[in-house]
């Protein structure tokens, strides 16, 4: 018997790690002179003393998710182009306030961790942020034994930029 709790409720911490093995290359990818720290640890950090330049800045957010489009990636067996939508749609909500996107989040569930899954849909949120220069600084995968099914899986990100206050 395990002492692990989270091996007790179901939760596999090893394909979790296995996962965060997967997807480190790209993430790392779309790091660059901004991002502190480098993958891992608890939080992503970036730079931000771009905005002392601003007389008076103002920092915008989005977050999205995949919605439906998740059940034809899993019908389809292809996760990686959820990530593609996710981020094209923070994109566009941060770009119509005039904003600079600065980085992003994701976060990940699924009723149980696959590592090759949930890398492949970091991978394509990953491909998304470098198409764009936006840096993947974090995110949380997170295992639901016994909420979900087990191929059950839905994505969010987190985007957040800079403007100059016009007004």
């Amino acid at each position: 018997m395990t002492n692990n709790p989270y091996a007790k409720s179901g939760v596999d911490t090893e394909a979790g790690d296995k996962a965060v093995e997967l997807m480190k290359a790209s993430v790392s990818a779309t790091h660059g002179d901004m991002v502190l720290g480098g993958f891992g640890g608890f939080a992503g950090m970036i730079d931000a003393k771009f905005l002392k330049d601003f007389d008076h800045p103002i920092l915008a957010t989005s977050t999205d998710g995949v919605g439906t489009k998740v059940a034809i990636a899993q019908a389809i067996d292809k996760h990686d182009t959820i990530g593609q939508d996710l981020v094209g749609m923070v994109v566009d909500d941060i770009v119509v306030v005039g904003a600079r996107s600065l980085f992003m989040t994701d976060y990940i569930a699924t009723g149980k961790l696959e590592p090759t899954r949930i890398a492949d849909i970091v991978r394509g949120i990953a491909d998304a942020c470098k198409a764009v220069d936006v840096a993947l600084v974090g995110g949380e995968t997170a295992e639901h034994p016994g909420l979900w099914e087990s191929t059950n899986t839905t994505s969010r990100v987190l985007r957040l930029g800079s403007l100059k206050n016009q007004s």
